[in-house]
Order: C-alpha cells, then sequence, then structure tokens
C-alpha cells in the first residue's frame, strides 16, 4: 500500500505547486498567501508519503483530497483534478490493501 500512496501523494505534491503558478495570475490573491497555503499543502503530502502505514495516515490523506477538491475555488481546474486524485487516492488504498493482503498469504504459506 504503501508505494501505490506515496505515488499519488507525490503527483499531488506537483499538482499542488502547479496550482500555486496558476493561482499566483489571480490579482486578488496575495503572492505570500498562495505560496504559504501550496507550500503547506506540499509539505503535508511529502510528510505522508512516511506516515502512511501509521494509524490515521489514510485519514490525513482522505483530508488532503477533500483540501485538494476545495482548493477549485481558487483554481476551477483544480476540482476536476482534485476529483481525479481522489478516485486515485481510493484506488491506492483499496488495491495497495489486496496487495499487502497477498504479500502476507504467500509469506505465510508454507514452503513447497
Amino acid at each position: 500500500m504503501r508505494t501505490l500512496c506515496a505515488s499519488t501523494l507525490i503527483g499531488e505534491f506537483f499538482v499542488i505547486g502547479f496550482a500555486g503558478l496558476v493561482a499566483m495570475k489571480d490579482p486578488d490573491l496575495a503572492m505570500s498567501t498562495v505560496w504559504t497555503v501550496c507550500g503547506i499543502g506540499m509539505l503535508v503530502s511529502v510528510l505522508l508519503c512516511g506516515v502512511i502505514t501509521r494509524p490515521g495516515g489514510v485519514a490525513l490523506g482522505w483530508v488532503l483530497q477533500v483540501a485538494l477538491v476545495a482548493s477549485g475555488f481558487v483554481v476551477p481546474m483544480m476540482f476536476g483534478l482534485g476529483l481525479i486524485f481522489a478516485v486515485l487516492w481510493w484506488a491506492s488504498v483499496h488495491y495497495g490493501r489486496v496487495i499487502d493482503a497477498a504479500k502476507a498469504a504467500r509469506a505465510s504459506a508454507p514452503a513447497a
């Protein structure tokens, strides 16, 4: 699960950075505000890569997904990208757990 989820989170790192570049063009937003929010989001996505297998890691990932979709109120394109990454996050968690269970079953099987 860790590899799939970390791949999704690193992809989000770049998407958040690019969204910051787009948001920077909005004259109503201060550049310092845009980069503070984007920097925090980028930092959270990288830090989550390390804690994804710990209790609450997946839930924090879902919080990041909600924040990514909500960022569409500032950069409308993020509604679509946030939804895509939310689906990718679900798939990473779901299929990652399936893969982890298959690995555990194989490891516990008697050697032939």
